[in-house]
């Protein structure tokens, strides 16, 4: 008898009790997550055995005898060179923490089907058993010759550092971790902005950033890279300084590329006197601390779904304000950026993403706004069409310039 194939959309999954109503029925998230954000669809019809014939066997051959005599042909004529796998371990999803990796699939799928909304770039979720660091490194290496990128997501640092640089070593394809490099480029694109609307230069703005985990490392590096007149970064202890003794690698690398005004202490005193708040820690910054920064400072605070200093409080002082969430203006969203870096990449088949891409895109990004540049108004819109096509032409050219574009 042949087995019954049931539409995996109509299953009756109840709640977690196993018993009740559908959870379908009271939220509406799991009705459109039912079977999955995500599909494979075919490019080519099989309508006939000639059409069989040339998508698989024999024709097939041909082409497959043609990639082994030229590897590059792979690009040519398989999905390779427009395809990315957004690999995860599941250790830190969202603001959700070390979930694993069947748990963080919606984010994965999500993000995959983020990458074709806004960029044309295919995607592929892998959410991996392992947390170790060889064995992630060991896993995605192996699985590299199906795509033509790869996009950490969701792992949780230190280790997301070493992976990252350690995969780059390794493949001659895009490796990108977006918590790190999304944000930071979103976060330059809106302080280039927020400076020209006040008149200001990015060469004279002290920044202090709430929180040395991926995110704030990496804004801190573009940050300095972009011309940045200080910037000092702090973690649960304080002021991230040469003269601490508990840093780890990470961080004491940080310590000698930020500080140049040699701060010690808590958030708080740094933030006196400061152009910039930057946060992607969490936590609460106390309104006193908001009080005592400079004149027409700029306040990303881009916790989710509590932003560290409520947009209220934030207006009540600074110029500029933004968040990370989409109900406020000025969303910092890493979806404005990583969708058209991976297209640049791909487009000139880079071997990597280097920091001259990054500025780029920033650059790119911050010039979308335009002559509409206000204090609501220092970052586009994720729906804004001129985004993706901005950002992947000034990837591809940058690429092209740095000597890493291979087309």
């Amino acid at each position: 008898m042949a087995a019954e194939i049931v539409n995996p959309r109509s299953d009756s999954t109840t709640d977690q009790d196993g018993g009740g109503e559908p959870l379908d029925s009271f939220d509406p998230a799991f009705a459109l997550h039912r079977g999955g954000k995500m599909a494979v669809q075919a490019t080519v019809p099989v309508r006939d055995k000639d059409d069989l014939s040339l998508a698989y066997t024999p024709g097939v051959a041909r082409v497959c005898t043609a990639i082994a005599e030229q590897p590059e042909l792979v690009h040519d004529y398989t999905w390779k060179s427009s395809v990315v796998a957004v690999v995860t371990d599941g250790t830190a999803v969202l603001g959700l923490g070390d979930i694993g990796p069947e748990a963080s699939l919606p984010v994965m799928e999500g993000k995959a089907i983020l990458f074709k909304q806004f960029g044309g770039v295919d995607a592929v979720p892998i959410a991996l058993d392992c947390t170790g660091v060889d064995e992630i490194i060991e896993t995605v290496v192996r699985l590299a010759p199906s795509f033509g990128g790869v996009n950490l997501e969701d792992i949780s640092a230190p280790r997301c550092f070493e992976i990252e640089r350690r995969l780059q070593e390794r493949l001659d394809i895009p490796v990108f971790h977006d918590d790190q490099h999304g944000t930071a480029v979103v976060t330059l694109a809106a302080l280039r902005n927020a400076a020209r609307l006040t008149g200001k230069g990015l060469d004279e703005l002290r920044a202090v950033i709430s929180g040395a985990g991926a995110a704030g490392v990496a804004i801190a590096k573009m940050l300095v890279e972009a011309g940045i007149g200080d910037v000092a970064v702090a973690d649960r202890k304080g002021v991230v300084s040469g003269d601490r003794e508990d840093l780890t690698p990470v961080k004491r690398e940080l310590a000698e590329l930020t500080n140049k005004a040699g701060i010690t202490g808590s958030l708080e005193a740094a933030l006196e006197g400061a152009d910039v708040f930057i946060g992607v820690s969490g936590g609460t910054v106390p309104e006193a601390a908001v009080a005592s920064m400079a004149e027409g400072a700029f306040v990303f605070a881009m916790a989710n779904p509590n932003p560290e200093v409520h947009p209220d409080v934030a207006h009540k002082y600074a110029a500029v304000v933004a968040t990370g969430r989409s109900d406020f203006p000025n969303q910092i969203n890493n979806v404005l950026a990583f969708p058209g870096i991976f297209a640049g990449a791909l487009q000139v088949r880079a071997s990597r993403i280097t920091e001259g891409m990054k500025l780029a895109a920033a650059e790119a990004l911050a010039a979308v706004v335009g002559d509409d540049l206000a204090a609501d108004y220092v970052i586009p819109s994720p729906f804004d069409e001129r985004v993706a096509p901005a950002v992947t032409a000034a990837v591809a050219a940058a690429a092209r310039a740095e000597g890493v574009a291979r087309r």
